[in-house]
Order: structure tokens, then C-alpha cells, then sequence
């Protein structure tokens, strides 16, 4: 699970075409070879369904989902959102939502981003408790980011910077910060917290290049309950990124068009980690050991000149056309012929974890197509179903719930919950 992410100091471009629905739930970036992910050949059989291992021993479970029509299905209609509600009780208005997690007992936990506080929210939609406000004490936030249910309600929530974690009671009593050693001077790339109080929290390690040749790493490490620094799981392989000229005339730098990501997620007792490029996903257990590799068939993915021109005229329109008050230097640069093209679309977009111990998998979007339907994955690593697209920003997806955001036109943010059924052929 992007989910906003923390604005960085730089200005990148790291994302191109329309954005899809996608997990705010704390999402493990960047590029990356899988062999050299932990550094262990994979297996290079053909990619046709089975279950096999590697020549390390690690469960190979391989599938074909776009062979299978079987789908689960979310409700036309949201069980329960938040937010909306009639009165005047300000706990039911939000600025930015940055957080979003279900408890035990159906109530919803919610970060909000003017007030700094997480907010309680019963079954029915009512407001209970708040925790938190603005400021450096015990308990504040300086900036409150994601956070995570662990057993019995306890909430860790992210806070930077430094990145850290508040943790706090279901009825809102302040426990302890968990500060990480070493320091992150900035947030957490993505990452989450086990059932253990484990931490994965993930960092970039920037190459002072800029000519689209050497990538930089992204490195995805396990902390301790103390935010001591106990393992890295993954060394990544990062994207490159570089300055044409238009783009360095205006300060910003680039990605190669159709670039691909790494992501990681970790919930319950399963820490998930894949990369774009390649169809398939390493999954680590509780002991933060390789486990699973699950991997699927995807088709041609190779891009052509007529892709190219497609997604830059797709972008022109949606900035209203190069005459608008939208376009100027910066959009220029953006489509400038000059910017590396990916020889590959990356195979997917985003990836998160079911709190179920299901692996949900968005499949890369190419210029001119409509979006393709959500993949999941059973703990066994089979393919489980298709859900078609819901209408909010992903942040939990349970056995039997789909928990996110929504914006309405004006760009109001409220809460929804929608009932999501079994797979179904």
C-alpha cells in the first residue's frame, strides 16, 4: 500500500498518467532485482502455474490469474463512512486523512491532519475518544503518518520528524515513543508493524547522480520494540533518475518514463516485499525469514513508440492542453522527447497486505487501457480472486471489509467502509 507520501525535499517525479486506487497504507518502494533482494537466485523456469522451490529451498507458488474468472466483489454501497454525518460535532470533519485502522470491535481509528489527533470512531459512526494533538511532548505528533493496530487495540502511529512511533491505548492513553536508533531524519518509505511490536521501516540511500545510470537503494529494515536496528531484510535496487536539459532549466529532477517501483508491506506475522519490474513478490515471516516467493504470468509488457505517444498526449489533455493556465516549463519537461523511456511496463502498481494474511496486487496500467481489476493471493500464495476497482483510497483490506478514503468534489475526505465477499467463480 500511495497512499501520500511525506513530500520530499527534492522535487521528483515519480509517478506518471492518471493515478489508480491505491493503498495509503505504508508501502515499501523502489526498484528491484529480485535475486538480489536478499541475495538468492530465483528460480527461471518458465512462469506456468505450480508450486515448486528454488535452489535455496524457499516455496515457489506460480499462477495464471488472467486464465481465472473468479472474482471478489465489494458492495455497490459503503456498510459505513464517516464523516458525513449531520450536526456540528467538528470530530466528524477532517483536512487530510493520513491514517486509517479497523479495532477489534469494529471501531475505526482515523488520523487526522489539521488537529494532529487520531480519532476513535464506534460501529455506528460515532465519535468516542481522541489522542494526540500538535507539539513535541509526550504523547504530540509532529507530524502524525499511518498507523497500525496491533493485539488488544494498542495503536502505534507514526510521527516525523524524526520518524518514530507514539503508542497509545484504544481509549486513548499515551504509552511510550519508539524512536528509531539509528535515526531516520525522515520518515519511513513505507513499512508497518508486527503483531510482535516489530517495526519494517524502509530508507533510500540517494547516488549524487543525475544521468538515468546508477540507481539508488532502498533498504527495508526490521526494529526491535526499543526502535533498535535488528536486521535488513532488502537491499534494493532503485530506480535511476537524471535531468534532461528542459527539466534541470527548472530545478526538477526525472525518472525514465514508465519506470517501475519496488513496494513492501508488513501486518500481522508477514512482511511482503516486491518490485514492479517483475511479476512476483518475496514474502518474509515472523522471523523475518524468506519464506514464499509467489509469482504470476502477466503479458507482453514490452513499449512501443505508439504507447509513448499515447501517454504524452493523454497528459497534455489532462492538463487542459498546452495553451492552458496548467501547462508551462515544468509540463514541458515532463513530455520532453529527451526523457528516458522503460523498455518494459512494469507489471504492477501498488501492493498490500490483507489483514487477512491475503497479498493484493494492482496490475500496471498502459496508456489507453482501462484499469485492471485488483489481484489477490491466498496465503498459500494461489490466486484467490479479482475485485474490481472500489471507489476510495485503499488503506485496510480484511477477509470480509475494504477500508479507505473518499473525496468528493470540492475534496472533502470522509471515511468508508464496504462489505467485500469471498471469491466466487
Amino acid at each position: 500500500m500511495f497512499h501520500p507520501q511525506p513530500q520530499l525535499a527534492r522535487r521528483t517525479i515519480y509517478r506518471d498518467g492518471p493515478p489508480g486506487s491505491v493503498s495509503t497504507r505504508p508501502l515499501l518502494l523502489p526498484t528491484l532485482a529480485m535475486a538480489a533482494l536478499v541475495g538468492t537466485a530465483c528460480d527461471s523456469a518458465a512462469r506456468t502455474p505450480g508450486t515448486g522451490t528454488d535452489s535455496t529451498g524457499v516455496q515457489v507458488v506460480t499462477s495464471d490469474p488472467l486464465s481465472s474468472n473468479t472474482t471478489c466483489r465489494a458492495d455497490a454501497k459503503p456498510m459505513l463512512t464517516i464523516g458525513e454525518q449531520a450536526g456540528d460535532d467538528e470530530n466528524l470533519w477532517f483536512s487530510t486523512i493520513r491514517g486509517v485502522g479497523l479495532l477489534s470491535d469494529g471501531s475505526i481509528a482515523v488520523i487526522d491532519r489539521s488537529s494532529e489527533e487520531v480519532r476513535v470512531f464506534g460501529p455506528d459512526g460515532g465519535h468516542l475518544v481522541s489522542m494526540g494533538r500538535s507539539g513535541d511532548g509526550p504523547g504530540e505528533f509532529r507530524s502524525a503518518w499511518f498507523l497500525w493496530v496491533l493485539p488488544g487495540d494498542t495503536l502505534w502511529v507514526g510521527d516525523y520528524r524524526p520518524w518514530r512511533y507514539n503508542v497509545f491505548t484504544r481509549d486513548g492513553q499515551f504509552v511510550r515513543a519508539v524512536q528509531m536508533t539509528p535515526a531516520y531524519a525522515n520518515p519511513s518509505r513505507a513499512g508497518g508493524v508486527l503483531l510482535d511490536g516489530t517495526s519494517i521501516n524502509t530508507r533510500t540511500t540517494y547516488i549524487a547522480r543525475s544521468d538515468f545510470t546508477v540507481p539508488d537503494t532502498l533498504l527495508v529494515e526490521a526494529h526491535d520494540t526499543d526502535g533498535q536496528l535488528v536486521s535488513t531484510l532488502a537491499r534494493v535496487p532503485n530506480r535511476v533518475e537524471g535531468t534532461t536539459a528542459k527539466s534541470e532549466a527548472v530545478n526538477l529532477t526525472l525518472t525514465p518514463l514508465f519506470a517501475a517501483s519496488a513496494y513492501a508491506d508488513a501486518i500481522g506475522n508477514t512482511v511482503a516485499v516486491g518490485h514492479g519490474r517483475d511479476p512476483e513478490v518475496q514474502i518474509f515471516d515472523a522471523d523475518l525469514r524468506l519464506r514464499q516467493i509467489v509469482r504470476w504470468s502477466e503479458p507482453s509488457r514490452r513499449v512501443t513508440s505508439a504507447d509513448v505517444a499515447a501517454w504524452r498526449e493523454s497528459y497534455v489533455d489532462s492538463r487542459g492542453g498546452r495553451d492552458s493556465n496548467q501547462w508551462g516549463p515544468s509540463q514541458e519537461a515532463i513530455v520532453d522527447i529527451d526523457r528516458p523511456v522503460a523498455d518494459l511496463f512494469p507489471a504492477f502498481s501498488s501492493m498490500m497486505l490483507g489483514t487477512d494474511g491475503r497479498l493484493w496486487v494492482t496490475p500496471y496500467r498502459k496508456p489507453g487501457e482501462e484499469p485492471r481489476r485488483w489481484m489477490a493471493f491466498e496465503p498459500d500464495g494461489t490466486f484467490s480472486c479479482h475485485l474490481e476497482r472500489v471507489p476510495l483510497s485503499i488503506h485496510e483490506i480484511g477477509a470480509d471489509y475494504v477500508l479507505g478514503v473518499q473525496s468528493d468534489e470540492l475534496g472533502v475526505q470522509k471515511v468508508a467502509m464496504y462489505r467485500l465477499s469471498r471469491p466466487q467463480p
